[in-house]
């Protein structure tokens, strides 16, 4: 997506990498399970010179669930892997060849391949986190929030692991399929940019449009929230015009409300998405927050935090 309003995280590459970060080895194109006659493939990178477990953390690339692939994360993994994270970007089937549940059962998918290798790998597996831009965060919040008991596992490798993460950093993602709804003055563009309307769009990644089909409350993050939920960190630019910033808003009063830890930033003028400073700006709050959360100093059992409401 490159019309003006479709600045999103992949616009990371406009962010200068310290050499450290550069010189951080990726292992491509892992595979991490397997649907159907599908490899479902990661790019990998390790904390140089680690010399105990590390957290781990699992990046999600967005693209209406459409397009987009884990390239797009290549620098990032390279930044969190160089501050101490063994991170992987991750591939997920896409629609409409590959309509819902198929990349929720895919992310889950490949935490539960982090788990089961975490001895190799070198991961703490008690501290794994999610972090994701638009549908990517969309799917980094399910990771958060739904439990075993909520199903959506899939059959691609692993069984058994726990696919739930610790931590989620969400970047702009739809937070409630009931109520998500495109500025109108989003309309033409979103469906000059991807092909399509946002109802054909919806109806091809869920199999319908129809905002009280009960796949449309099986799809939503807010669904899921309970108190023992991890810590949630969201950015949402206040001028976002394709998942407005009410989606986040209504999924923090409800973390809040069920004593979640959790943090709302908000974008004073931001869209879908940011870059250069703000961007750079994002990705150290986000590393501070996992910092916070992976060393014990957040933990969901404390009084959470009023979400920031500019």
């Amino acid at each position: 997506m490159r019309a003006k309003w479709f600045v999103v995280w992949v616009g990371l590459c406009t962010i200068p990498l310290v050499a450290w970060a550069q010189e951080v080895a990726v292992e491509k194109d892992i595979v991490y399970g397997r649907s159907g006659d599908v490899d479902l493939k990661l790019d990998l990178a390790k904390p140089p010179g680690a010399k105990g477990p590390s957290p781990g953390l699992v990046c999600i690339h967005g693209g209406a669930w459409e397009t987009g692939n884990k390239e797009a994360y290549d620098p990032f993994i390279r930044q969190f892997a160089a501050h101490g994270y063994v991170t992987a970007a991750v591939e997920y089937r896409l629609a409409p060849k590959y309509p819902w549940p198929a990349q929720i059962e895919d992310v889950k998918c490949a935490v539960r391949y982090l788990r089961a290798r975490a001895k190799d790998l070198n991961i703490d597996p008690e501290k794994i986190g999610a972090i994701g831009d638009s549908a990517g965060g969309h799917l980094s919040l399910l990771l958060g929030l739904m439990d075993p008991k909520d199903g959506l596992e899939g059959n691609g490798g692993n069984p058994g692991l726990s696919s739930k993460v610790q931590v989620v950093v969400n970047l702009f993602g739809p937070t409630d399929m009931r109520t998500w709804r495109l500025l109108p003055e989003a309309e033409a563009p979103f469906a000059v940019t991807l092909g399509k309307s946002w109802a054909q769009m919806i109806t091809e990644f869920l199999g319908t449009s129809d905002r009280n089909a009960p796949v449309m409350v099986q799809a939503s993050p807010i669904t899921y929230v309970n108190r023992g939920d991890p810590p949630i960190l969201t950015f949402h630019g206040t001028k976002d015009p394709i998942v407005p910033i009410k989606q986040a808003k209504q999924l923090h009063e409800a973390l809040q409300k069920a004593g979640v830890q959790q943090k709302l930033v908000v974008m004073e003028g931001a869209g879908h998405g940011w870059e250069g400073e703000q961007l750079a700006k994002t990705v150290q709050e986000g590393m501070q927050f996992l910092d916070a959360v992976f060393n014990g100093a957040t933990k969901p059992s404390e009084t959470p935090p009023q979400p920031t409401q500019k």
